[in-house]
């Protein structure tokens, strides 16, 4: 009955929010606890009060806010370097493309050869199917790689 009480308890503090301004405790007849914003007899404790906040409330975010400028000692990277990086990323991402299009091409002829492979001890096809699943999942994982390549290179400038 405890536990009960406890969470009762603390799903009314949770839904008592802003509009009530007093939680008591109070003992009935037969011994339990209730918690409520109204008193509910004589053996009765205030538990909490709404708290009253004297902070001001803080500005919401504009859509148009300026940036914040970066502090006067923080290193900065000028145009051509920045151009230098941005090839030098592209053309990263470009081999790892080319690697995993290689892969995926690699991976999906193995999937073929085991898919024209037929073991006899293979008689109940989802043995065929579980065999064959490491393989369909090696070509998803490269197929999932070359389109997240492919999404990080369009986010270039």
């Amino acid at each position: 009955m405890k536990s009960a009480s406890l969470l009762l308890s603390a799903a009314l503090l949770l839904a008592a929010g802003s509009a009530q301004a007093q939680i008591f405790r109070c003992t009935d007849t037969e011994g339990n606890t209730v918690i409520s914003n109204v008193q509910q007899g004589k053996n009765c404790k205030k538990v909490a009060t709404d708290p009253v906040s004297t902070l001001p409330a803080p500005p919401k975010p504009s859509a148009a806010a300026p940036r914040t400028p970066s502090p006067a000692g923080f290193p900065r990277v000028d145009d051509a370097t920045q151009k230098s990086r941005d090839g030098d990323r592209r053309r990263i991402l470009e081999q790892e493309l080319a690697s995993e299009q290689k892969s995926l091409e690699e991976a999906r002829k193995e999937l073929a050869e085991q898919e024209g492979i037929r073991n006899g001890d293979e008689r109940n096809y989802q043995k065929v199917l579980d065999r064959l699943q490491p393989y369909k999942d090696k070509v998803q994982l490269h197929e999932r790689n070359i389109e997240a390549i492919r999404k990080e290179t369009a986010n270039l400038r």
